[in-house]
C-alpha cells in the first residue's frame, strides 16, 4: 500500500525546472499539475548552517515560476478541480508569501471550495520574514488560513516571531480559537503537543540526536505525521512518526537522507506504535 501524492505548483521551461521533474519522478511524486510557464524558471535559495546545525536562507524567488500559479482565473479553477479529487491538500505559510493580493484572494477562494468538498485541509504555519513585506500581512494570512484548515502545524519558535506569544498555551489557543481542529505544535528538541479543543498530549522525541543539519525537520515532521493521519493511526502516533523521522532527517547533511537511515516503522500497521 502507498500513497499516492501530486505536487501542485509552476515551473519554466529551462533546464532547472526539467530536472525538477526527473528528481520527483524518482521519488514517485506525481508531476501532472505541475504547470510549465514559458520564459519562467524556478526560485532558488542557499542555505547556511552554523556549528549547532541550524540553518538560515538567501532567497533568490522574485521572478520563480510557482510566484504565477494563481495569477490566471483559468489556471486557478484547474487547480481547483485538479484538487477535489484528493483525500488532503497540504500547504504551508511560505506559500501563502509567494502571491499577490489578487492571486492570494483566488487561493482562498480555492481553500474554501475544498473544504466545502470534504477535502482535508493542512498547514504547516511557517514563518519566514524575508518573503514578507509587512508582518502584519502575514499574521492576517496566517489567521486566514487558520480559519480554513482542519489541522495545522506550526512550530512555536515561528509563532513567537510572528505573534509574540509568551507561551505555548497561548499558540495553541489562538490556532484552536480560530476553527483548527487538531494542532501539532513542534518544539524542536522538546518534541511536540498535539491538541484539540478537548485535550492536549505531549508528544517527547524518542531519544536525544546529534543534530548536523535541521533543513527539513519541519517538513520531515509533516510529511510523516500526515502520512500516519492518512494511514488510520491516531494523532499521538503520528506524531511519534514524526519526531522519529525529523530525527533522522536532522542527523544527517542535507534535507534527503539516504533511504537506509529512514526510521523502521510500517505506516500500513497498527503495531506501528
Amino acid at each position: 500500500m502507498g500513497i499516492s501524492t501530486h505536487y501542485v505548483t509552476a515551473l519554466g521551461d529551462d533546464p532547472r525546472s526539467q530536472w525538477l521533474i526527473r528528481q520527483w519522478h524518482k521519488e514517485q511524486i506525481q508531476t501532472d499539475w505541475v504547470f510549465k510557464l514559458a520564459d519562467r524558471q524556478p526560485g532558488l535559495y542557499w542555505i547556511t548552517t552554523d556549528s549547532a546545525g541550524e540553518r538560515s536562507f538567501a532567497y533568490w524567488r522574485g521572478e520563480a515560476a510557482a510566484r504565477e500559479l494563481f495569477d490566471s482565473a483559468e489556471r486557478a479553477v484547474a487547480v481547483t478541480e485538479a484538487l477535489a479529487t484528493v483525500g488532503l491538500v497540504y500547504l504551508s505559510g511560505i506559500t501563502l508569501s509567494l502571491y499577490a493580493p489578487e492571486s492570494l484572494e483566488r487561493l482562498w477562494t480555492m481553500l474554501a471550495t475544498l473544504k466545502e468538498r470534504g477535502v482535508i485541509l493542512a498547514f504547516d504555519g511557517n514563518y519566514r520574514p524575508r518573503g514578507w513585506l509587512r508582518s502584519e500581512d502575514a499574521r492576517s494570512a496566517f489567521l486566514r488560513a487558520a480559519s480554513l484548515c482542519h489541522i495545522a502545524l506550526p512550530t512555536f519558535e515561528d509563532e513567537v516571531m510572528l505573534f509574540g506569544d509568551a507561551s505555548e498555551d497561548a499558540t495553541i489557543d489562538r490556532w484552536l480559537s480560530q476553527g483548527v481542529q487538531e494542532l501539532v505544535l513542534k518544539r524542536g528538541e522538546r518534541g511536540c503537543v498535539v491538541a484539540t479543543r478537548e485535550q492536549q498530549t505531549s508528544v517527547p522525541i524518542p531519544s536525544s540526536v546529534q543534530v548536523i543539519d535541521t533543513t527539513a525537520a519541519g517538513d520531515s515532521f509533516n510529511a510523516a505525521y500526515l502520512s500516519g493521519r492518512l494511514a488510520g493511526h491516531a494523532p499521538v502516533v503520528a506524531a511519534d512518526f514524526g519526531n522519529r523521522l525529523a530525527g533522522s532527517v536532522i542527523a544527517h547533511r542535507g534535507a534527503i537522507i539516504p533511504k537506509a537511515a529512514m526510521p523502521a516503522f510500517d505506516l500500513w500497521s497498527r503495531d506501528s506504535s
